[in-house]
């Protein structure tokens, strides 16, 4: 939800001056969510898009900062590797200089269908020679920062779709 707005209010988008904001708003009354989107001109009838909450069975990330990450009420400060049905401790004990082929392996044998890596505070690119396994598997792999990685594995586990996140934390 956009700070400022209050539930359901889509009419509160006009006082954006933006090209365009979309509006996260939470019903009173159901557990579920609708959007809202202002745009020059107006504000377009939120009545379109409806967003339902779907919980997942699994490890859920519930908060990060600089140096940790939540999963569930277990917060983490050392680099792991996180499943839906796994976390992977320790990993990557060299940081990110000393990331290898048995790094990336250990996420190969949780069987993801997407591999996340979060490279820390900021987003750094290994050699894709240490990566290659995940690739020739035909694994997807996307490189992102830490925060990151742990936002968008929460999204694609949320899919139902088998992810595994190395999380690399300082």
């Amino acid at each position: 939800m956009v700070k400022g707005i209050g539930d359901a209010d889509c009419k509160s988008a006009a006082r954006f001056k933006a090209a365009e904001v979309i509006i996260l708003a939470k019903s009173a009354g159901y557990g579920n969510a609708f959007a809202c989107a202002w745009q020059p001109g107006g504000v377009r009838d939120p009545t379109g898009v409806k967003f339902h909450l779907s919980p997942f069975d699994g490890h859920v990330v519930t908060g990060s900062g600089p140096g940790w990450v939540r999963v569930g009420a277990d917060e983490h400060r050392e680099s792991f590797i996180l499943a839906p049905d796994a976390i992977v401790k320790p990993w990557a004990e060299g940081g990110f200089e000393g990331l290898s082929e048995a790094d990336f392996a250990a996420i190969q044998a949780l069987s993801p269908e997407i591999a996340l890596l979060g490279t820390g505070a900021r987003q750094r690119f290994p050699h894709p020679r240490l990566y290659r396994a995940l690739i020739d598997a035909r694994i997807g792999v996307e490189i992102m920062d830490s925060a990151a990685a742990a936002r968008t594995y929460n999204i694609i586990a949320a899919e139902g779709r088998r992810v595994v996140a190395g999380l690399m934390l300082p």
